[in-house]
């Protein structure tokens, strides 16, 4: 399990951690292999959190350099795009939700 920051409240009245705690269990349900980012060197720059299917399985990487909204981006873009049946299919909390529904106009990291 990747180690997480407690951060401030969200705009939604949600602890940005809890929201990312549920997006990480969605992506594991979804079989996704989340992985924390770090150096691939000690003279390399960090790691960005991103998404990739290596052989088949999605990978997602969290970039512990990068603030929790912008894990929560990467992990619900993921989500959006490679296991919206399963979203169809969960009852997830309202601020869950409105970060996951595709016709929001902002990401989570923009407010």
């Amino acid at each position: 399990m990747l180690a997480l920051a407690k951060e401030p409240t969200h705009r939604l009245g949600v602890e940005e951690s809890d929201i990312l705690e549920v997006l990480l269990d969605l992506a594991e349900s979804a079989g996704f292999q989340v992985r924390p980012g770090g150096r691939l060197g000690p003279d390399d720059p960090p790691l960005a959190s991103g998404v990739c299917r290596l052989r088949g399985q999605l990978f997602v990487v969290l970039s512990a350099n990068e603030s929790v909204p912008m894990q929560i981006d990467t992990l619900a873009g993921a989500l959006r795009e490679h296991a919206s049946p399963l979203l169809e299919s969960q009852h997830l909390p309202p601020a869950v939700r409105a970060i996951l529904d595709p016709a929001g106009s902002k990401s989570f990291g923009s407010a």
